[in-house]
């Protein structure tokens, strides 16, 4: 009987889970450019940092002018924690076609608002591609 109490107890906690915690949004727009010109179908995502495996948000190329916003919205107990990965092959002839350097940027936990559309949006404002960036690393799997 103290098993079927634990079970029961065990399940409606599970079941009320996905109805705990706040829809929480965030947006950002930026523009990007390789040696001096708009780095044009840039894959940019922007990503819920999670503890094993972020939780995509969205996700764009940019555009012929080298924009891009995206926006996206998650239900989290705490405080969501995005980042955007901008994945390019500026100045960059990796071993594999597969392969893109790529750049996290954080977004700042002041730009994060409740509800499905966000209030603010963060601009990165202009990155250069060609430039070194703290954190750049080599992906293959984006």
């Amino acid at each position: 009987m103290m098993n079927l109490v634990a079970l029961l107890c065990l399940l409606s906690t599970t079941a009320a889970l996905p109805f705990i915690g706040t829809v929480q949004s965030v947006a950002v727009t930026g523009k990007l450019t390789c040696n001096g010109k708009p780095a044009e179908n840039v894959k940019v995502k922007l990503y819920e940092k999670e503890v094993l495996l972020d939780t995509l948000l969205d996700e764009k190329f940019s555009d012929s002018k080298g924009t891009f916003t995206l926006s996206g919205h998650k239900k989290e107990l705490t405080a969501i924690d995005p980042k955007v990965n901008i994945y390019h092959k500026c100045n960059y002839e990796g071993v594999s076609p597969l392969c893109f350097k790529k750049i996290s940027v954080k977004i700042p936990k002041n730009f994060v608002t409740e509800g499905e559309t966000a209030d603010k949006v963060f601009d990165i404002g202009e990155l250069n591609l060609a430039g070194a960036f703290s954190g750049e690393s080599i992906d293959c799997l984006n």
